[in-house]
């Protein structure tokens, strides 16, 4: 369906299924999912009584992946509730009651129940992956009553499958999340259930990738190498999280030159193997360390290049796989060849003739093939390079989430199709981050939204480097691949409660999903390997103290919940949540105390050293919680936390984790006052101009002067005003280390207009200091301002996109609107807006455009500049930037591509601080009520938050907090 004709029966689809599910998901023990269990067993399906549990039975003829997963659903519900299925392949007059599970086509049982009109297969039957669950009443002779699960491929019965492991209480993060099952006496299946899925995106994987040190650390102390025995578990992970596609770990392995098992395996289970962006012809990267003769150069070697993809064929041919076409440099380099269209034409070309002589040419267009348009390899696309038709387009990603391109309408029409390669880990610039989880999942369904909208489905394929601790957004990532529409905007934060009360119960559900958001909204705002002492400002808005703040409540709501949750639980709480949320609040306080030291030091305060002990204290603590999470559950995952990410100087991390550098201040052993002014780098007595920022009454109300002592002995200073509209706390301030002098401002006492006084202090030794205060009262009364919007303060107006006071829709021809609407929890602070539906429609004219609107209030007039905060989206759609334009009251309004800059330099700021910056200059001739209006005129722009300065915005990473609306 043409993106620009979604029809209104699919929004209303969405719609309706978001509002069903809202309603059935709070007894669901599946993602998602209405729950299929019954409290009692009053005429239901009886799968486990209190003395019994009902029979399994499979057609040994069935596929052996099928098998093996029915043997895992009675090894799961023997683990709820401590009573083991029978495994059967024949009926007998005892089996009354039967769960019946079978592939079409391969299973005698379900064609027999077809046959005789028992089974209505008709949705699922041809469908990729599809599979229904249903209780059926005589389904066979003998049997009164079945719970019958069956697909229509081996995937769709293995789904079905594991679907009800989950429905009953198994987590599929049992083993490698260790989350212990929900133990239960009886479990009681609704006879009323009809469950029919068949996944929107055909190919749905993850990439282990980046895995040393800490993934194969842990494989080859478990394992020895990446062999079989380590994929199986995989494998099956996969399944249970309904995924079926791998690009296996290949910095030192090549998967099915490893262990020849692996391939056969794999295929037995059901997962569709290929090789990753850079790796052609099934065949590994360092199968050609291994194996290959001569050059990795086309132009130079191409026979034995031919031949060793010949041979990758044909160990292959056997299994289900996606043939990667193309090539890149060794290790994932460009070729050393250069910018050689010809010759990569060349090398599909030949690529292509090795599947036809392998096949068969009336077979070549059935063979899955993939062309990924991996960094320099989109640019041959953009320069004219194609692929034949059947092949899919793999559009990336820049490595940091943020997807470079998606297919126009004529490309849709394409019969390959496309997808799209995403990233949660990366090795290179502008930083490699590897460590923890960074990745909001909010950030993840506005692009793949996209993805979605724009018929990017036959494959989604994500980077997961080590895989844990990827677990979180792995889960959403593949559960959003299964059927994108059944999760709608609208139930972002429900999928955190959902996966949390799953894995640990209702009761703390809410608190958990409250960290799991704030913990990745916090990494995504600065990956811990990008943070350093400098990123977040110790002088203007209480940023550092703020954000630092903000991440150790989430590491304290952790940790007591940790020791609130049942024992059994801990091991699993450790890993998905108290670890990342503890291991974020240390690198955030570890820089947060390096800048205080520098800062203090500079300032040359007593209490710098205090903050010297606190980084090598928290430098310890780091290293202490990842031993802690190496010794979990006997050692069970040692090594995976040992990825270094302290001590960047470049792209790549160190060898090892590295001490921040301290300053060292030595007090003498005298007393001598320094005063620090709020705001300000440098301290009295050095030279400067000391003053507190501008009070006004609708601003900041306290603001802080700091008498410290530059030595060891104790004094005494006394601070006095020279107006009396100025407030002190304190008039005689006694000082050992440092003392807060806080400064208030009586505004019964202040005229209107701007007026200036002076705060003297003294202490140690002649003279004193005389810090100036600034005090401007408008003459406004706060009840004249109700209705009036965000009101200036402080020299600033800062908006969440979010607040908007009116908008304007778009109708289109398919009689929807175009309109801005929220994205809960994207974004660095609150959320974001973006219009939708997703279309292709672009807008020329600003006044043709849906908009938003927001009132403010400005104290005064003059040239104001506006900065937007955005997304940091690419123009996936290619003859279209990324524009919205913005105007103040009847200005003509100003249009901004966003991309209009899209140098090395400025992507790697955007990558680095996950936001997209523009900053316009608006006259405002009056002082009071304004509309500030902006229109969105390309898809994919999603505005985060709104700050204009009318004079006094000091620089901060995040920009000043939200003002207040009257």
């Amino acid at each position: 369906m043409p993106i620009n004709r979604i029809s209104f029966f699919r929004i209303g689809k969405q719609i309706l299924i978001f509002w069903l599910l809202l309603i059935i998901t709070p007894a669901s023990f599946a993602l998602g999912e209405s729950s299929w269990l019954a409290n009692s067993g009053s005429n239901q399906f009886t799968l486990v009584d209190k003395t019994s549990a009902t029979a399994l039975i499979i057609d040994d003829n069935d596929f052996p992946g099928v098998q093996r997963a029915t043997k895992n659903l009675q090894s799961d519900i023997e683990k709820v509730t401590g009573k083991k299925p029978a495994l059967v392949n024949t009926i007998n007059e005892n089996n009354h009651q039967l769960v019946i599970i079978g592939s079409i086509g391969k299973s005698r049982l379900i064609e027999q129940m077809i046959a005789n009109k028992k089974l209505d297969v008709s949705k699922i039957r041809g469908q990729w992956d599809g599979f229904l669950v249903q209780v059926v009443e005589q389904p066979l002779p003998n049997v009164k009553r079945a719970l019958v699960i069956a697909g229509a491929d081996k995937r769709g019965t293995t789904y079905g499958i594991y679907s009800l492991s989950e429905q009953i209480g198994v987590s599929p993060w049992y083993w490698w999340a260790d989350v212990p099952v929900k133990k239960k006496n009886t479990i009681f299946i609704n006879k009323k259930i009809q469950v029919t899925e068949i996944p929107k995106v055909k190919y749905r994987g993850i990439f282990l990738n980046d895995e040393a040190p800490a993934l194969t650390g842990w494989v080859t102390e478990q394992y020895g190498n990446y062999n079989h025995l380590f994929y199986e578990k995989v494998f099956e992970l996969l399944l249970r999280l309904k995924a079926n596609f791998l690009w296996p770990a290949m910095w030192n392995n090549a998967f099915a030159d490893d262990d020849p098992q692996n391939m056969v395996l794999a295929d037995e289970y059901g997962i569709v193997m290929s090789t990753s962006h850079h790796e052609p012809m099934m065949r590994a990267d360092k199968e050609w360390n291994r194996h290959g003769k001569g050059p990795w150069e086309y132009s130079k070697n191409p026979q034995n290049l031919y031949n060793f993809w010949v041979d990758g064929v044909k160990r292959n041919k056997p299994y289900e796989s996606i043939y990667t076409l193309g090539m890149r440099g060794q290790q994932d380099e460009p070729m050393s060849e250069g910018d050689n269209i010809q010759l990569l034409e060349k090398i599909v070309h030949d690529q292509r003739e090795i599947l036809t002589d392998q096949f068969g040419k009336e077979k070549l267009t059935e063979v899955p093939q993939v062309w990924a348009l991996y960094k320099e390899v989109q640019g041959f696309y953009e320069r004219g390079m194609r692929v034949p038709d059947d092949v899919i387009l793999l559009w990336c990603d820049d490595n940091w989430g943020n997807i470079r391109r998606l297919p126009t309408p004529e490309e849709r029409k394409r019969v390959g199709g496309a997808g799209v390669y995403y990233h949660f880990d990366y090795v290179g610039g502008p930083r490699s981050y590897r460590w923890i989880n960074t990745v909001s999942i909010a950030k993840i369904w506005e692009q793949m939204n996209l993805a979605y909208e724009y018929e990017a489905n036959k494959i989604w394929i994500v980077n997961v480097g080590d895989l844990k601790p990827m677990e979180y957004p792995i889960e959403f990532f593949l559960n959003m691949a299964w059927n994108p529409e059944a999760w709608p905007k609208e139930r972002i934060p429900e999928f955190a409660t959902l996966w949390a009360e799953r894995e640990f119960g209702k009761e703390h559900a809410k608190e958990i999903a409250a960290i799991m958001t704030g913990y990745t909204r916090h990494n995504l705002r600065r990956k811990p390997e990008l943070q350093d002492a400098t990123i977040y400002s110790q002088l203007n808005y209480a940023e550092a103290d703020r954000v630092t703040a903000e991440i150790e409540s989430y590491a304290a709501r952790a940790e007591a919940l940790y020791k609130k949750i049942p024992v059994e639980q801990r091991d699993a709480f450790y890993q998905l949540v108290l670890f990342p949320a503890k291991a974020s609040a240390i690198i955030t306080g570890l820089y947060d105390a390096q800048a205080k030291n520098h800062l203090y030091a500079q300032q040359a305060r007593a209490t710098a050293n205090d903050y010297a002990n606190k980084v090598r204290e928290l430098f310890a603590a780091d290293a202490a919680l990842e031993q802690e999470y190496h010794q979990l559950n006997g050692g069970k995952w040692n090594h995976f936390m040992s990825q270094p990410h302290i001590g960047y100087s470049n792209w790549n991390n160190p060898p090892e984790d590295t001490l921040p550098v301290v300053q060292i201040y030595e007090p003498h052993g005298a007393d001598e006052m320094g005063i620090a002014v709020e705001g300000i780098a440098s301290a009295w007595p050095g030279a400067g101009t000391y003053q507190l920022g501008r009070f006004d009454p609708f601003g900041k109300q306290e603001r802080t002067l700091t008498i410290f002592n530059k030595g060891k002995k104790s004094f005494t200073a006394t601070a006095q005003s020279s107006v009396p509209w100025i407030i002190l706390n304190h008039t005689s301030i006694q000082v050992n280390a440092e003392t807060e002098l806080k400064v208030s401002i009586n505004w019964n006492k202040v005229p209107k207009g701007e007026h200036t006084g002076r705060i003297q202090i003294t202490g140690t030794g002649w003279g004193g200091a005389s810090i100036g205060v600034k005090a401007f009262n408008p003459g406004i009364k706060t009840s004249a301002l109700k209705g009036k919007g965000f009101v200036e303060a402080d020299g600033f107006i800062a908006i969440e996109a979010e607040h908007f006071q009116r908008q304007n829709t778009v109708a289109l021809a398919s009689g929807n609107k175009l309109r801005w609407e929220k994205i809960p929890e994207h974004g660095r602070t609150l959320s974001s807006i973006s219009v939708y539906p997703v279309t292709d429609q672009h807008f020329t004219k600003a006044d043709d455009a849906p908009y938003v609107e927001y009132d403010i209030f400005t104290l005064g007039s003059g040239e104001f500049n506006v900065q937007g905060f955005f997304a940091p989206s690419w123009p996936v759609i290619p003859g279209h930037g990324l524009r919205y334009a913005i105007a103040i009251d009847n200005e003509l309004p100003q249009v901004v591509d966003l991309t209009a800059d899209m140098s090395n330099a400025t992507w790697e700021e955007t990558a680095r601080t996950d936001v997209r910056t523009a900053r316009t200059s608006h006259k405002i001739n009056t002082a009071g009520a304004h509309k500030v209006r902006i229109y969105g005129l390309d898809p994919g722009v999603t505005l985060q938050k709104i700050v204009i300065d009318t004079g006094g915005l000091l620089p901060s990473y995040l920009g000043p907090e939200e003002s207040r609306r009257y």
